[in-house]
């Protein structure tokens, strides 16, 4: 296994009162079984998982149960609506998700219709009201959109995750400037949640100044996933070195890497 190279020891982020030094979220579902969803996240050094509530078996001992495979002692569950089209499925959905798992710190999304899952942001503001209301520290899914995105942190949002391009696509980051935007506004976590395809989309999105990625389907639709794992966990800690480090000014002409003066004649 890879050598994780750590920014620095004391490089952390924090979202609700709950710090971490892995800056890469992973989900659990889509991969071909639970040995290979746990060896990926195991891969990927992530401290974070997302749950999908309504597609994962977290109550039937009977049944195959992913606790079983990813020990919620170790990582922290982020419970999810994937999969819900309305405020109301949603919050319905993490209210028993609440009393299930007592988890109180969730992922909110709100999709609109299929072919392009596109977050819902009127049903978003709606969910996020209730569960605000409610007492859950809601991490919330939405357009790359920065008067959304700054409106969900005013009413309280613990992080705000812009898509990168639509779920599931692989298309990498589509809108770089509006996540600038996003980002440079931001009081909160912002992390890039949706579209990652490969290392260096990951890469992108930390040299912008994300807090953290959060990916599912790069690493359980890649050939190797637990190899795409290690990628995504490098990928991660090199655009946070970038990030910290600071890129050399862009410019439209050369400037030679040796004096032009005092040359040998």
């Amino acid at each position: 296994m890879d050598t994780p190279i750590l920014a620095d020891a004391d490089d952390t982020w924090t979202v609700a009162g709950r710090r971490f030094r892995s800056r890469l979220v992973v989900g659990t579902g889509k991969y071909k079984s639970l040995e290979e969803t746990a060896a990926a996240i195991e891969a990927s050094g992530a401290e974070m998982v997302t749950v999908a509530v309504r597609r994962v078996n977290l109550s039937d001992p009977g049944a195959p149960m992913l606790q079983d495979y990813v020990d919620p002692k170790r990582y922290t569950y982020l419970p999810n609506t994937a999969g819900c089209h309305t405020a109301k499925d949603a919050v319905r959905t993490l209210r028993l998700a609440r009393e299930a798992g007592g988890w109180s710190l969730v992922k909110l999304e709100v999709l609109g219709p299929p072919p392009h899952l596109y977050p819902d942001m009127a049903a978003t503001f709606e969910a996020a009201e209730a569960l605000l209301r409610d007492g859950f520290e809601v991490m919330v899914y939405c357009a790359d959109d920065p008067v959304a995105a700054k409106r969900l942190e005013e009413m309280g949002c613990a992080a705000i995750m812009p898509l990168g391009a639509p779920i599931g696509s692989g298309l990498g980051l589509q809108n770089p400037a509006m996540l600038s935007i996003l980002i440079g506004q931001a009081r909160v976590p912002v992390l890039v949640d949706a579209g990652v395809g490969t290392a260096s989309d990951a890469a992108i999105a930390m040299e912008l100044g994300c807090d953290a990625v959060l990916l599912n389907s790069a690493l359980a639709h890649a050939g190797d996933p637990v190899r795409m794992a290690r990628a995504m966990r490098l990928a991660v800690q090199a655009g946070r070195l970038a990030h910290l480090a600071g890129r050399m000014p862009r410019r439209m002409g050369a400037d030679p890497s040796s004096p032009l003066t005092g040359l040998i004649r």
